[in-house]
């Protein structure tokens, strides 16, 4: 089997690639064991070192693993995708589910937990939020965002605040998309004002259970929409 041989620069990249396709193609199945890297540098005409970075990006891509004293070993015929790049390409609806599961427990946390820090960055996402409903979409969608990313750090579960935090920027394409497809803003431009604002209450009062509610009623009625 012929490689071919590479053009100058950047040749870890082509050599990357080259070997990608081979996997891919299925010259080395799953479990098989590639030539080494003296080989498989004099068959693509470059250094060892080259051969050996693009390896690593390999077994980074989750194609290949390395044994200790035995060899590179096929792991996959495909990359597996990261966490970021699989939200991306994750359909909203899917995203609300999980956005529900985990903003409506966070919503009761931040009843139970909120300081009086917390209690002002609400108020203060509130207003940004009514600011921002003078503007575009892109700019309402990021003052919510903020609001909710605010909701989620009150509960002060760093494990919550971190996954809220993975899933907001694909969330918010999502719902800019929305918006622009459904026109809710074009009579209400501070759409779900009333809402927000008595979560915002629920929590500063300290009550879990409202907060929740409200929480999961507003997410819920958007996820509807979003299935129908």
């Amino acid at each position: 089997m012929s490689l071919g041989t590479l053009r100058p620069s950047p040749l870890v990249e082509q050599a990357t690639q080259r070997l990608r396709e081979q996997i891919a193609e299925g010259h080395w199945p799953i479990g098989s064991k590639l030539p080494g890297e003296t080989t498989l540098a004099k068959t693509l005409g470059v250094g060892r070192s080259t051969v050996r970075e693009a390896l690593r990006a390999l077994a980074g891509a989750g194609l290949v693993q390395a044994r200790q004293g035995a060899g590179v070993f096929v792991l996959a015929v495909e990359p597996v995708e990261d966490w970021p790049t699989r939200l991306r390409r994750a359909e909203i609806t899917d995203l609300y589910e999980v956005r529900m599961l985990v903003e409506v427990q966070a919503a009761r946390l931040a009843a139970q937990r909120r300081t009086d820090a917390d209690v002002a960055a609400l108020a203060a996402a509130l207003a940004g939020r009514r600011t921002a409903a003078a503007g575009d979409d892109a700019t309402f969608v990021t003052a919510d965002i903020a609001l909710h990313t605010a909701v989620v750090a009150a509960a002060h579960n760093p494990v919550l605040t971190d996954l809220f935090g993975e899933f907001a920027p694909a969330l918010h394409q999502g719902l800019v998309n929305l918006l622009d497809l459904l026109g809710y803003r074009a009579d209400e431009p501070n759409h779900g004002d009333a809402a927000h604002a008595a979560l915002v209450r629920a929590i500063e009062d300290g009550d879990p259970e409202a907060a929740g509610t409200l929480l999961h009623d507003h997410l819920a009625e958007t996820l509807v929409l979003l299935r129908g």
